[in-house]
């Protein structure tokens, strides 16, 4: 199979129905993929063929989902960028998977310049957005325009499909490299666990960059619903979304779910055509979930768990499973394409019950880690994927997670490596040494701690670090709070017990994990 075989499937069936809904914009599935194989021809005179990285930095819209679409129609692979990223880290990115092609909207094109100073390689900008086509870009609607449409190449199977950032333990992100295989067996998992009738509205409200937005992007190409999309998550703009277009699928991590359902605005609106709500990055607490299912009536909830290197899905907690409260505590049980165990430091399976490291192998498996064979070798070795998370099962298979091998923290759903921030409060000259943790954030899940010892007669704030660090870190890495102490306890090897910083803030929660 190939990512891009929805599309003349949905041409051949229902070419006169909308396809995408976008800033005013609605256009069918007969005027979408005309215009994508157009794109896909400029595309390919621009070098995007046999597997080349094209890249793309921006908000959601249908100029998102048409690049992806024309990328993989030309037989390229796309590079969806992390739009909170700074532009080194961009840059680097892109270096790296020596990404020739970029487009960029309106928001980002300011970034462009930087983006070419450090990454030398980068040949051809394209500007995706409404406003002036900045000077040294190509337009994307005169590149529709100007080309007659070309066949699509359907790649497929093995073959790349995209390279997708996340983080690393060694405190860089690594590219995770995701066939057409890989990310439609997960599609096809999910849609074989909960059953999803045609004719949908999904809308686009996480940013599309993430592999759990990109993964229902999948789903919609294999169902041929309507895609709406709205730039960024916004409560408002969900709620006005869902009552103007009728949405009926939705995807949102818990801490937007709080944020829609406990808007003072939300009783204006009318959500009873939202049929199913998918989540995750982490579960839904009794009492969220209580006021998502008041304000959202009529929709069931799936919860799914996974990572970027399993495109993404490995367990699913169905709508059936919420209504029980032993399950609900749970990540769900392994998903139809997955096959998921909890083992030893020896890799040997534990008895149901027995707390170790979460594996999954299967059909949705990761090809690897761009350009890394050590870490690739080590994250599947046996033949499964190490999650790196800490998790039990039980006896009818529900996994729990209680804990999380890698030292990451997960704040409002993004991947945070503590390393990564040490390395950058280090440079400090008022912190001698330091540590970074995950807290319980009421907000966000968890937020970014610093455990700061200053150098000696320095004073320092944690205002001062944050505006240190926002030059050189994304802004949702930036640390939150901060702890000023004498001395990190360590371990007789010396290495600093983070478990032992940790044990205050998490007392008394019932999983060391949000």
């Amino acid at each position: 199979m190939y990512l891009t075989q929805g599309l003349h499937r949905h041409v051949q069936q229902r070419p006169d129905e909308t396809a995408t809904v976008c800033a005013g914009r609605t256009r069918t599935h007969a005027e979408s993929v005309d215009r994508i194989a157009r794109l896909a021809a400029a595309l390919q005179q621009l070098g995007v063929r046999d597997g080349e990285r094209a890249a793309i930095l921006s908000l959601n819209s249908d100029r998102y989902h048409e690049f992806l679409a024309a990328t993989l129609w030309a037989g390229g692979a796309v590079v969806p960028v992390n739009i909170r990223w700074s532009v080194p880290e961009i840059a680097d990115s892109l270096a790296e998977v020596d990404a020739r092609v970029l487009v960029v909207d309106d928001v980002f094109a300011a970034c462009v310049d930087g983006i070419r100073t450090a990454h030398g390689r980068l040949q051809h900008v394209v500007h995706a957005g409404d406003g002036p086509t900045p000077d040294g870009t190509l337009a994307f609607e005169q590149l529709v325009a100007a080309h007659d449409p070309v066949e699509d190449v359907r790649h497929g199977g093995d073959r790349l499909a995209g390279v997708f950032y996340t983080g690393g333990t060694t405190g860089r992100s690594k590219g995770v490299m995701l066939s057409h295989d890989n990310l439609l067996t997960s599609a096809m998992g999910a849609l074989a666990t909960d059953h999803v009738p045609p004719g949908g509205l999904l809308l686009h409200a996480a940013p599309m960059f993430h592999l759990a937005a990109f993964s229902t992007w999948v789903t919609g190409g294999v169902l041929g619903g309507t895609q709406v999309m709205i730039p960024v998550f916004d409560p408002v703009a969900v709620l006005t979304a869902v009552q103007e277009h009728g949405i009926t699928d939705v995807l949102l991590v818990p801490t937007m779910i709080q944020l829609v359902v406990d808007h003072p605005r939300v009783d204006e609106f009318d959500l009873t055509s939202v049929r199913r709500v998918m989540y995750g990055a982490s579960p839904m607490s009794d009492a969220l979930l209580g006021r998502a299912v008041k304000a959202l009536p009529n929709a069931r909830f799936l919860q799914a768990y996974g990572m970027t290197e399993l495109a993404p899905v490995a367990t699913l907690l169905t709508a059936d499973d919420h209504e029980d409260p032993r399950h609900r505590r749970s990540v769900g049980r392994a998903a139809p394409h997955a096959e998921v165990r909890v083992v030893g430091p020896d890799d040997v399976e534990l008895p149901r019950g027995e707390v170790g490291e979460i594996v999954v192998r299967g059909g949705s498996v990761m090809l690897g880690y761009w350009d890394r064979p050590q870490e690739t070798a080590e994250g599947l070795r046996g033949g499964w994927m190490h999650t790196g998370d800490a998790g039990r099962m039980d006896d009818e298979g529900y996994v729990y997670l209680t804990d999380r091998l890698k030292d990451m923290i997960i704040s409002g759903g993004e991947n945070v490596y503590s390393i990564e921030v040490e390395g950058v409060l280090a440079q400090h000259p008022a912190v001698a040494t330091c540590a970074v943790i995950g807290v319980p954030d009421g907000t966000w899940g968890e937020r970014v701690h610093a455990v700061v010892v200053p150098a000696a007669g320095a004073t320092v704030t944690l205002e001062e670090l944050r505006a240190f660090c926002a030059d050189r870190l994304a802004g949702y890495k930036l640390p939150r709070s901060m702890d000023v102490v004498d001395a990190l306890p360590v371990s007789a090897a010396g290495k600093v017990l983070k478990r032992a910083l940790r044990e205050p803030y998490w007392a008394g929660q019932e999983r060391a994990v949000h």
